[in-house]
């Protein structure tokens, strides 16, 4: 938020907006801002990156804006939108601009992806040079029981003997989404696994492996379903052709809705503490100890969530790669062998049914 309104609500309580606060909380900006003091914003500017076929090309930092205070090379920032102006100050109609800004989602998404490259590249230089004969120590200690958890209830369980093939960008997905998970939680970051647009990409992806897994059985089981009538099948076929978009589709709003949801819960108490102010000064400071104990509460569960999450997508997404390639007879075979050496895990299909509830 703004210096201008944190200034006004500063001035008169009563003009606290929650929502209004919510919401630029979640969505993304131009800048880091942590903090106001004393009127002035702590905060680490972003560049930012106009094109307009009628002006060109602009490059600057966000804080010649000011923080909403000040124009620069007639653009103004409104609710960190950045729009064309004219020399009267007035929106300038005429002009198309597109907003190529390095915003903090953009910023913090490299950032993760930099710390994940540097992290495992480390891991994988120690193996290299030790063996797998030598114990872990460090941060690889920290990270091989999760790379065997994965590999051993996510890759093995749902694809088989084909789970080497896909653990590369299994672990990827998972340790990225961790990552910026566990980044949202950082006052003063973005939650950039609660911005559609981020979740949308991991689903695309998702989905790109998931049709480049499919074989002929898998087609065959979508466009005509054996053992069904005819009748039947005019109402399966559409469902099942729009089930291989669904599903992605679900991950993606998985992801969002549960990590977006956590954190308004965790600003709705907060903001519950200037609410009560408003009203009552003496309410307002009553309330503040409850309010800071839910959301401390909150915050360890969001901790929590962010592992959850992270899990649950790469589960999933490796869960619908091996229904896309398993076929009838081989996979009731493979089952089985499965059970017959005491291995209980379920199968893709048992583990999609027991994730959907």
């Amino acid at each position: 938020m703004g210096n201008e309104d944190s200034e006004a609500h500063a001035a008169d309580p009563k003009n606290f907006d929650a929502a209004e606060v919510i919401m630029e909380h979640i969505m993304d900006n131009h800048e880091f801002h942590f903090a106001d003091v004393n009127g002035h914003a702590i905060s680490i500017p972003l560049p930012v990156i106009l094109y307009s076929p009628q002006r060109g090309l602009d490059v600057f930092m966000s804080s010649k804006f000011e923080h909403g205070h000040a124009n620069y090379k007639g653009y103004k920032m409104e609710h960190d939108h950045i729009i064309p102006i004219t020399e009267s100050g007035a929106v300038d109609e005429t002009v198309k601009v597109y907003d190529l800004s390095l915003t903090r989602n953009v910023v913090q998404m490299f950032i993760a992806l930099f710390l994940l490259v540097i992290l495992m590249v480390n891991v994988a230089k120690k193996y290299r040079r030790n063996g797998a004969n030598v114990a872990p120590s460090g941060f690889q200690n920290a990270v091989e029981p999760v790379i065997t958890f994965v590999r051993d209830e996510v890759g093995k369980p749902n694809l088989g003997h084909k789970y080497e093939k896909y653990m590369p960008y299994l672990l990827t997905i998972f340790f990225f989404i961790l990552i910026n998970n566990l980044f949202g939680l950082i006052p003063g970051f973005a939650n950039v696994t609660g911005n559609i647009s981020f979740t949308l990409v991991l689903a695309v992806i998702s989905l790109i492996v998931i049709l480049f897994s499919t074989n002929s059985h898998f087609w065959g089981h979508i466009f005509w379903p054996p053992g069904v009538p005819f009748l039947v099948k005019l109402i399966l076929i559409p469902v099942e052709f729009l089930g291989i978009f669904i599903k992605p589709a679900a991950l993606m709003i998985r992801l969002f809705a549960n990590m977006v949801a956590g954190h308004i819960v965790i600003i709705c108490f907060i903001s519950l503490i200037f609410i009560f102010g408003a009203m009552n000064t003496v309410a307002g400071i009553g309330f503040s100890p409850v309010s800071m104990a839910f959301t401390v509460f909150i915050y360890v569960i969001e901790i929590l969530v962010a592992f959850i999450q992270a899990f649950i997508f790469t589960n999933l997404t490796a869960v619908f790669i091996g229904q896309a390639f398993e076929t009838g007879h081989g996979h009731e075979e493979g089952h089985g062998n499965a059970v017959a050496h005491g291995d209980p895990h379920p199968t893709a299909e048992g583990k999609e049914k027991e994730f959907a509830l």
